[in-house]
């Protein structure tokens, strides 16, 4: 398969994930739905398992691994709270996914990466989106 078709599975699951992650957190705290969500993570080690070559993997590779579990699972259990305070799944969860923004000013800064100006313009159209994403118009309170 070629990357395209993962990248689109990764939509599909990601894209149902949003769904489940507000379900969880109206039923839920988002301690007890980051459990669950770790022991998901857990169940897919014997499948992962019979790919990987753990024994000789340098440290560095362990180390960066390590991290990227880390601050994955940290931006999970945040997701969790913001929809446990009632943030909307339609919002909050594609408001989320503007975190490659970050990646990209990091990749320029420490990966030394440039950008064409349409990859510049698409970052301002996603900038606009979070803007408009995040709005919310306050509605009355009946007395």
């Amino acid at each position: 398969m070629t990357w395209l078709v993962y990248s689109l599975i990764v939509v599909f699951f990601w894209g149902i994930v949003g769904v489940f992650q507000k379900l969880g957190a109206n039923h839920s705290t988002p301690d007890s739905l980051m459990v669950w969500t770790t022991i998901g993570y857990v169940i897919l080690l014997p499948f992962l398992f019979t790919g990987s070559h753990l024994t000789t993997l340098p440290p560095m590779a362990i180390a960066v691994g390590l991290l990227v579990g880390f601050a994955n699972g940290l931006g999970a259990w945040f997701l969790l709270i913001a929809l446990n305070k009632g943030a909307t799944a339609s919002v909050a969860v594609p408001f989320t996914a503007l975190y490659p923004l970050l990646t990209i000013v990091l990749a320029i800064t420490f990966l030394g990466e440039r950008l064409t100006r349409t990859q510049a313009l698409g970052i301002s159209l996603a900038l606009t989106a979070a803007v408009l994403l995040s709005y919310e118009k306050e509605v009355p309170k009946a007395i």
